[in-house]
Parts: structure tokens; C-alpha cells; sequence
């Protein structure tokens, strides 16, 4: 049976690299000189924590790691910002999580619809997968073209295919 597998995986060589060069443009952009703007990447959680002054600074920060994602192919829909939060006299912080792996909300979706398509195919959630098999290749090519026309805000790849 031929099948492929729908994930939801960020590049996170590509963005440590982009949270290291907005690091090194806030060291040297004079609007955030003497001023507390930065940037910090934990691996292990997948969290980006930006540091700053005030909102307005924290926007500023946001908007070059943003730019910089985007000039590295790293889609910003792999972001999920939390809320802003004072940490201590007039510094505030924002946690910033790269998404990593469908949810099984985001799975079931998925699978309603390629249930509701007239496409046969069938769509089993493995983990933080979704495994679609078919009968025919046709088949699992037309899913592919279902499932990102029908669920923009994720940046879902495709991989695994097997014939």
C-alpha cells in the first residue's frame, strides 16, 4: 500500500542559526544600545525567550527574528508567542515556542478531512504524525493537495512517501 507521512517539523538548525544572528544584530543596532533587547534559544524546550525594555522594544525583536526566519525558509507559522510578562522593575519578557509535532486536535482535522473528501484514502495518527495510506498513488497525491489547501495556518511537510 502506498503511503506518506503528514508532520509538522521546524527546521531548528536553520532557526538557531536565525536566533544567533538576530543576537548578534542587537548587539550592534544602535536603537538597542545600553538597553536590556535580547534574545536567548533553549534546545531542549524548543523556546525562543526575547528580552526588552518595554512592548514597543519586544516588537522590535520579534519583527528582526521574524525577518530573519523568513530569509532562512523557516515559516513563521512555526511560532506560537505567548503573553507578555514583567520580569522584574521595567524589563519584560516574551516566550516565543516553536511548534514541533501535530497535535492530536490538529490530527483528528486531518483525518475529518480526508474522511470527508470522496479521496480514498485512509488517515492513522501516529504520535505526532498522521500515516496516509492509499490504493493508488493518484490517490495519496491528490491528499497531499487536500490537506494544505484545506489547513493553511499549519506549515505542514510531507515525507516518507513509500510506493
Amino acid at each position: 500500500m502506498p503511503s506518506f507521512d503528514t508532520v509538522l517539523e521546524a527546521d531548528l538548525v536553520e532557526v538557531k542559526n536565525a536566533v544567533e544572528q538576530v543576537a548578534r544584530e542587537i548587539g550592534t543596532r544602535f536603537d538597542f544600545k545600553g538597553t536590556s533587547a535580547g534574545i536567548e534559544l533553549k534546545d531542549k524546550e524548543k523556546e525562543i525567550t526575547l528580552f526588552g525594555d518595554a512592548d514597543f522594544q519586544l516588537t522590535q525583536v520579534n519583527d528582526v527574528l521574524v525577518a530573519k526566519l523568513a530569509k532562512r525558509g523557516v515559516d513563521v507559522r512555526f511560532l506560537d508567542a505567548g503573553k507578555v510578562e514583567k520580569i522584574g522593575g521595567d524589563k519584560v519578557k516574551q516566550v516565543v515556542k516553536v511548534k514541533n509535532g501535530i497535535s492530536t486536535e490538529d490530527g483528528k482535522k486531518i483525518q475529518q478531512t480526508l474522511k470527508g473528501s470522496k479521496i480514498k484514502v485512509q488517515g492513522a495518527i501516529q504520535g505526532d504524525a498522521v500515516r496516509v495510506t492509499g490504493a493508488k498513488r493518484d490517490d495519496l497525491q491528490a491528499a497531499m493537495a487536500l490537506i494544505k489547501s484545506e489547513l493553511k495556518d499549519l506549515p505542514l511537510s510531507f515525507n516518507n512517501f513509500r510506493d
